[in-house]
Parts: C-alpha cells; sequence; structure tokens
C-alpha cells in the first residue's frame, strides 16, 4: 500500500488513549463496499482519487463531483478500464445546486447514496495576518475567505444534503444487503492543534472536527455513522510549491494510508466507531481516537459543565412543550423550576472549574 507499511503491533508505540491500526486492517472490511454507492467531492486527484479508485477495487459505485471535470472524468476512465462503475459531473462545493445535481445524479444512475466523503478543500490563499489597506480609501480590505467557503460551507452542504440522501433507496433487491451509511469527513492535524502561519484553514479544518462530533449522536440514531479523518501533510495539490520545499524533508503522510482511514472508518462493522477521530500525524500508522477519548483533561472539565448547562435547558424546553401541551402557567413553571434545581444539584463538576 505504501513505501512505510507497517505489519506489527511491536513496531508501534501508541499515545495513550490511541488504537493503532496497522495497514493490513485497512481495508480488512472493505468488501461491505460492493455494490455501495459512493459519493466523493474533489476526486480528480489526490486523496480524493486515491479514495475513489480503492472503494471501486471493492466494488463499490462511485459518484465524483469535481470542479475539475476533465480530471474526474480521468478518475471514472481509469476505474471504468479496471473494469467497475463510476460517473463524474462537474460540482462547485460553493454552489448548493451543483452539490443537489450530485447526489440527485447518484439515485438517478445507482438508485442510492450509502458512504459520503465531503473531501473537497483548499489551503490558504492569501495572508489572513496581513491587513491590507485600500489605495483609494487607505481603509483595511475584506479578506480573502475563499478557504471558509470550500473547506466549511461546502461541507456543511455535503453533509446536510447528505441527512436526506442517505436514507433514499430505489434499488429493487431481492435480499437486502448489509446496511452500511456513513460519512467520513476530511479535518485536518490543524483540527487539533493552531497552524500559525494559516489560521483560517485552520480554523476550517477545527470546525470540521466539531461538526463530526455534534452530528454523531442524531446521526447513529438514524443508522448513518460519522468520523473525521485528520492526517499530517500530504504530497496533493493542496501544498502549494513554498511550503513543500519548506517541509522538505519532513515525513509526510502517504495518500494511499490516508485513503485506506477513510474506507476502514465508512466500512467497518462496528456502529461503536461512529464518532471516532482517525490521526494520520506523520508517516506512521493510523490511530483512530474513539469518541470516549476526547473527554480528557480540559475536556472532561468542560463536558461536565455543559451536561449542567445541557440539563438546564432540558427543562427549559420541556417546560415550553407542557405549556403548550397542557396551558397551566403556573405549575408548569414550578415543574420546569424543579427540574433545572434537580439537574443543577446533580452536576458533577471541580469546585475550581466554577469560577470561571
Amino acid at each position: 500500500m505504501s513505501t512505510t507499511s507497517l505489519t506489527t503491533q511491536d513496531q508501534l508505540v501508541a499515545p495513550a488513549g490511541f488504537t493503532p491500526i496497522l495497514d493490513g486492517q485497512l481495508f480488512e472490511h472493505a468488501e461491505r463496499l460492493r455494490d455501495k454507492v459512493v459519493i466523493i467531492t474533489g476526486a480528480a486527484n489526490g486523496i480524493g482519487k486515491e479514495t475513489g479508485v480503492r472503494c471501486a477495487s471493492y466494488g463499490a459505485k462511485l459518484v465524483i463531483g469535481d470542479l475539475d471535470l476533465v480530471g474526474a472524468e480521468k478518475t471514472v476512465s481509469e476505474i471504468i478500464a479496471s473494469g467497475g462503475q463510476a460517473v463524474a459531473v462537474k460540482c462547485d462545493v460553493t454552489i448548493w445546486d451543483d452539490q443537489v445535481k450530485m447526489f440527485e445524479l447518484a439515485i438517478e444512475k445507482f438508485g442510492s447514496v450509502d458512504v459520503v466523503v465531503p473531501n473537497a478543500g483548499i489551503g490558504e490563499p492569501g495572508n489572513f495576518l496581513e491587513v491590507k489597506l485600500d489605495n483609494k480609501t487607505g481603509k483595511p480590505q475584506k479578506p480573502n475567505l475563499s478557504t471558509v467557503q470550500v473547506n466549511l460551507i461546502g461541507v456543511l452542504y455535503t453533509v446536510h444534503l447528505a441527512q436526506h440522501y442517505l436514507l433514499v433507496d430505489l434499488r429493487k433487491v431481492d435480499t437486502p444487503t448489509q446496511p452500511l451509511k456513513a460519512m467520513i469527513l476530511i479535518g485536518s492535524m490543524a483540527s487539533w492543534d493552531g497552524f500559525p502561519v494559516a489560521p483560517i484553514y485552520s480554523a476550517s479544518k477545527h470546525a470540521v472536527l466539531g461538526l463530526m462530533r455534534s452530528m454523531e449522536p442524531s446521526l447513529l440514531l438514524k443508522g448513518i455513522r460519522i468520523a473525521c479523518i485528520t492526517p499530517f501533510f500530504a504530497d496533493t495539490g493542496i501544498i502549494p510549491t513554498p511550503l513543500k520545499v519548506f517541509l522538505a524533508g519532513c515525513p509526510l503522510t502517504p495518500v494511499p494510508r490516508i485513503a485506506g482511514a477513510i474506507i476502514y472508518a465508512a466500512s467497518h462493522p462496528d456502529p461503536a466507531k461512529s464518532g471516532s477521530g482517525y490521526v494520520l500525524p506523520d508517516d506512521g500508522p493510523v490511530f483512530e481516537v474513539p469518541k470516549e477519548k476526547f473527554k480528557m483533561g480540559v475536556y472532561k472539565l468542560l463536558d461536565d459543565r455543559l451536561k449542567s448547562v445541557e440539563g438546564i435547558v432540558y427543562a427549559v424546553r420541556l417546560t415550553k412543550d407542557v405549556v403548550k401541551l397542557v396551558a397551566k402557567p403556573l405549575v408548569v413553571t414550578v415543574i420546569g423550576l424543579g427540574l433545572a434545581r434537580a439537574f443543577w444539584s446533580n452536576r458533577d463538576i471541580l469546585p475550581s472549574f466554577m469560577d470561571i
């Protein structure tokens, strides 16, 4: 799969709370993709193309949406030449109607959508840290936020549509296949830490990880899993030449391994994998971070604090619902205050954190 293949657990020293996934494990459940319909944005090249070709090699049917239609059609041709099924459509992920067209094509061509990978992304053009002044007015110019438009707004469009289309299935099959519905988001190591030279890029990737964590509980109830892949720099077109020069000698993350992480996250049969992050910090292995491990250190303190707040919000919402039903404001107010007090008194947080 890559020039830095890892084959034994003895070679690995996993950080606390991280589970290493060897290269040989990444595709152990990939056969579950057979006859499944996979939508990938930004698959004309790089990570998206590698993922699409790999999915097709296991029998998946691909729908590729990319602004580079020529490149996307080359990916499709490669898949078809290998005996697979695929179709491409020109798609600017920042345009809602383009994305609707992409999902509709999947339904029209293959009858369903099973896996969605909002992979399209860009780096950070310009320098957000430099405030440029207008030559005529002398006032600050509006910054270039195209990174947010593609890396966040585009992903939000894809995920929002996926919630609907993953539940649409027009296929006529005599024996139902094992259900597999997944959204696999593409973050970055910048999802976890600040990237001083590209704050907008870092903000967009922080947001993608937060989106995954926020949506996981509700999607799981619908039978849809979600995960986030967060690789270090990979040798793709998203890295500008000056940065590649700067990174010379640094161990870049192999693109095939990133594709393997995407397929692993989508195809693993255990629903408890939903909500996990998959970290590729260098040219080493994939590390799985289960959702339970997100609640460590300060995250644990915040999570405990938020549980108390969420309890109060729940009590208020319940109160409003009861008001609508029974229309007895006085009695309902007493109920609401009682619930809020109960949630607050049962909170479990450190006393020192209460001063924040």
